[in-house]
């Protein structure tokens, strides 16, 4: 079995990896942020359907790149992990993408791979009090993002797998997060411990990485489950107090491990209800509408089989606090009754690890109707009160005054 601190000095990251990151002249998956650790870059990852690489943007304000209605008044922002971002796909194949096709006006993209909901609900903040701000927000909230919240560096947990492809595909990097105060035995929001792109390189030195990391016990907890670490039971037993939960067993590895998983999850959705209930005092704050998606491999695994779900507790949670819930799991629950498929035959439909554009589109098409019903006044699409006398703003010829029938753009139609 491992030690903590050998593991945390195991996640030390070479000079190089930093250099290529930070450096603005290359093409990288994500770029350095000093709040949220990181948001979208400029890349094209060899990840989509069938073997072919992704196109991966992002604008100058921060948004993965959008090109429907982008012009005009943008009414929902959605913010969340690469389920939000959309991972695996190029940037017209969103979820986002699709929607605004039907809808008829533009959706903003600020989910980020890798995020949790604690680093969300940050970026959140930021945009929507700019003036990129609109009157509705979606969360997205997704498997463990629940658990990523209470990290401060989740690079350190996945150390061991992630390929970050000499820093091209760099990003788990110190960031914002929330975490339990032993002491007072709630929740504090906490600033990252590297807010600058130079504090960044303390990442290359094994001795910082042990001293910032030593307590986080989420990543504690990532490296007991995932890597047979040795952790720190008195602090462990500590935490699971303050959550009213079952310290870890040592009695047997099985009986070790379960009760690892069981606490890491129980420290994630706690502190996924404090975000959630802060994100919506923010916006309540500002007038502002909030809409919470959910989908999660493990519970949507789980409904196939008609099996109990493990996040029950939270989904009851949030609809019994007044919050409009999205639950994808359940869409698929319905979907999938319509297939003489295996599980793993039918989540190829959708997914390649992450949602395919089929996924995508899939999903754009089960939350319009809720989407549509939410905003006020209804799309254009969806509107029964007048008809659309014209196409001023939506065929560039129109829009600008340029362009001849027949030449590049359709010839304006009039209804009516």
């Amino acid at each position: 079995m491992t030690t903590y601190e050998h593991y945390l000095r195991e996640s030390a990251v070479s000079r190089k990896t930093i250099d290529v990151f930070l450096d603005e002249n290359e093409p990288t998956w994500a770029k350095y942020d000093g709040e949220v650790g990181y948001t979208l870059g400029r890349y094209m990852p060899r990840d989509g359907i069938d073997g072919s690489s992704t196109i991966s943007t992002s604008q100058d304000n921060g948004q993965r790149s959008s090109r429907l209605y982008a012009e005009q008044r943008c009414r929902i922002n959605t913010y969340g992990n690469s389920f939000t971002q959309c991972h695996q796909v190029s940037d017209g194949e969103t979820w986002q993408e699709y929607l605004a096709a039907h809808l008829g006006e533009p959706i903003r993209n600020f989910g980020m791979g890798g995020f949790g909901v604690y680093q969300a609900y940050r970026r959140m903040r930021r945009v929507e009090t700019s003036p990129l701000g609109a009157k509705y927000a979606i969360l997205y909230i997704w498997g463990d993002d629940h658990c990523r919240s209470v990290m401060r560096c989740r690079h350190a947990a996945t150390h061991r797998w992630w390929n970050d492809e000499n820093g091209r595909m760099f990003h788990g990097n110190f960031w914002s997060n929330v975490e339990m105060d032993l002491v007072s035995g709630s929740f504090t929001e906490r600033d990252s411990l590297l807010p600058t792109p130079e504090s960044l390189y303390k990442m290359c030195d094994a001795e910082f990485m042990v001293e910032a990391l030593s307590d986080d016990l989420m990543v504690m907890l990532y490296a007991m489950e995932r890597s047979d670490v040795e952790g720190d039971v008195a602090a462990l037993k500590a935490l699971a107090e303050c959550l009213g939960v079952e310290g870890i067993d040592e009695s047997d590895p099985d009986a070790r491990r379960a009760s690892v998983s069981a606490l890491m999850r129980a420290y994630g959705f706690a502190a996924s209800r404090y975000v959630v209930n802060e994100v919506g005092a923010f916006l309540r704050e500002y007038d502002k509408q909030l809409m919470i998606s959910l989908l999660c491999p493990t519970a949507t695994d789980q409904v196939l089989r008609g099996h109990k779900r493990y996040d029950r507790e939270f989904v009851d949670y949030l609809r019994a606090a007044g919050y409009l819930v999205f639950d994808m799991n359940e869409v698929h629950r319905e979907d999938f009754k319509a297939f003489n498929l295996s599980v793993d035959e039918y989540r190829k439909r959708y997914w390649i690890g992450h949602y395919s554009p089929a996924g995508n589109h899939f999903f754009a098409c089960s939350i319009k109707g809720m989407i549509a019903d939410w905003l006020d006044p209804k799309p254009v699409t969806y509107r029964s009160d007048e008809r659309i006398q014209d196409f001023e703003g939506y065929l560039p010829d129109v829009a600008t005054g340029g362009g001849e029938p027949g030449v590049g753009v359709p010839a304006p139609h009039r209804c009516g």
